[in-house]
């Protein structure tokens, strides 16, 4: 059984706790709590494989950037989050990643997260914009929404087999699912 660390970052209030705990526990709390540093585990399959993951959910608030060059040193996997709802948390994206660039050596594995796309009547960032930033930085990119648990384990499971790739020398971040090519004979 292969174990991973993913560490999960991004501003204070974009749902990193929340995408965490519907992950592991299948559930989601509306109340917002500021976290500085929890840890879920969870032993599930992956490709018909079985891992163990470790979700560092991580403080979005500027106070805690000496924490945040930790959580990336332990960090194997990141998840950039950010709110549809808010661009500022979409422009903070960047310092999140230059983080990860400046602590990190080769190619870190990581997955850009719209979160809250539950939301539309309040979206803020368009999915264009998502596509584009994720094309930026070299990811993957997916909308999700923590409360409807919408792609909330996609994520994570494409975070844990891009990390199996580059473990076997096939490097490469995590890509936004792209449906089967299909035939049809008319």
């Amino acid at each position: 059984m292969d174990n991973w660390k993913i560490a999960i970052l991004g501003d204070g209030g974009v749902g990193k706790t929340a995408l965490a705990v519907q992950t592991n526990l299948f559930c989601y709390f509306a109340t917002y709590d500021p976290t500085i540093e929890d840890a879920y585990r969870k032993q599930w399959v992956v490709d018909n494989r079985m891992c163990l993951t470790e979700i560092i959910d991580t403080a979005g608030q500027e106070d805690f950037q000496t924490l945040r060059d930790q959580w990336v040193r332990e960090g194997q996997g990141f998840i950039f989050v950010y709110s549809i709802t808010s661009r500022s948390t979409f422009e903070r994206l960047e310092t999140f990643w230059q983080s990860v660039q400046r602590v990190k050596r080769g190619n870190p594995i990581f997955m850009l997260v719209g979160n809250k796309s539950d939301m539309t009547w309040e979206r803020e960032v368009s999915q264009n914009e998502g596509n584009n930033c994720a094309r930026q930085f070299g990811c993957g990119f997916i909308e999700t929404s923590a409360k409807t648990a919408k792609n909330v384990e996609d994520v994570f499971a494409s975070v844990v087999c891009a990390l199996r790739r580059s473990r076997n020398g096939k490097v490469g971040s995590p890509r936004e699912k792209k449906s089967p090519g299909r035939c049809v004979i008319l």
